[in-house]
């Protein structure tokens, strides 16, 4: 193989290693709620997610249209490949950092972050698209308030419509619930983030001009599905213990709810596809269903620190990728 092919496959196995962190990365998005509350064992749930996180990934591809083509423009970049490895790298890097933090933080931020990084650092600032990269921010920062307001709604209502019923009846039922939900929040993860590594994959595959458009090819859509559900099954317990137990004690009403709500803010943002932050989004939704059920109840501070990683996470990975790009210039 030639060196080009060479620099392809490297990006291709960092692409399938960011989505592998992001599996384990956001497992906890998807099961957080249900391990909390004992609807599901840790073990079932963590197979439960990655199955349907497979699932999710291989059905749809419009968000990875819009990761390769909306940020920056792969078929005008000069050093295609070399933006595309500086992404990864600072994506990685933030992920796992966050990871080992227990905080959890967004993968979409940190791709988006830097790639946006990694363009204006081979291209200058006209290296950015800044129709695309607005509409996709607008997106990040829309879908955490909408998943808010949605779980407030969903917990105040269904809060009145039990409110006279026995607590045994209620967890006993919601807690069956919940495993629905924690498997329509899987797959609708799966829908979403699988989707930007898929995107990168291809970003490189024009730059190295290899293909000319931005359909995803098969054997992308399957390495990055199953990359993601590998990642999946290796669990995120230091997010789980975050999002499970340190913003609110949670319930089987509230994780019904809190899953259900994110669950349709993701879902939604797939079809028309937008990425979004599934972290950000099941977050949100647990903070709604939290002041729906008391407002005192929730850990604001727990939730300011989550809240200020999120705002950070575009710069940090930003600044990440920008520099990693420097370096790797080096050897153009």
């Amino acid at each position: 193989m030639d060196q080009m092919t060479w620099i392809v496959v490297f990006i291709v196995i960092l692409a399938l290693g960011f989505d592998f962190i992001n599996g384990f990365h956001d497992t906890a998005n998807s099961i957080a709620t249900s391990v909390s509350t004992r609807a599901l064992t840790p073990r079932i749930a963590i197979i439960l997610a990655a199955v349907m996180n497979l699932v999710g990934a291989l059905l749809y591809t419009g968000v990875a249209k819009t990761i390769g083509g909306k940020v920056t423009d792969p078929f005008k970049l000069e050093h295609g490949l070399t933006v595309v490895i500086a992404t990864l790298i600072a994506a990685i890097i933030w992920n796992l950092v966050t990871w080992w933090r227990g905080i959890p933080s967004s993968s979409s931020h940190a791709l988006i972050g830097a790639l946006a990084g990694a363009a204006v650092a081979s291209e200058g600032w006209s290296g950015i698209n800044y129709g695309g990269f607005s509409t996709i921010v607008i997106g990040l920062v829309a879908s955490p308030i909408i998943a808010f307001i949605l779980g407030y709604i969903i917990m105040f209502v269904l809060k009145h419509v039990f409110a006279n019923a026995s607590p045994r009846f209620v967890n006993k039922g919601f807690r069956t619930g919940q495993i629905l939900t924690a498997a329509l929040q899987s797959f609708t993860h799966g829908t979403n983030d699988a989707q930007k590594a898929m995107g990168i994959i291809t970003l490189a595959l024009v730059s190295a001009g290899l293909q000319d458009h931005l359909e995803v090819p098969l054997w992308v859509k399957i390495s990055a599905a199953l990359a993601m559900a590998l990642g999946t099954s290796v669990g995120g317990w230091k997010i789980i213990k975050t999002m499970g137990t340190k913003i609110f004690k949670i319930e089987p009403i509230n994780g019904f709810s809190a899953d259900l709500s994110s669950a349709a803010v993701i879902f939604s943002a797939t079809l028309t596809h937008l990425p979004v932050s599934t972290t950000h989004a099941i977050t949100s939704s647990i903070l709604g269903v939290g002041a729906a059920k008391r407002f005192s109840s929730v850990r604001w501070d727990t939730a300011g620190r989550i809240i200020m990683a999120w705002i950070v996470t575009i710069p940090i990975a930003a600044v990440l990728a920008a520099a990693v790009y420097a370096v790797l210039s080096l050897f153009h």
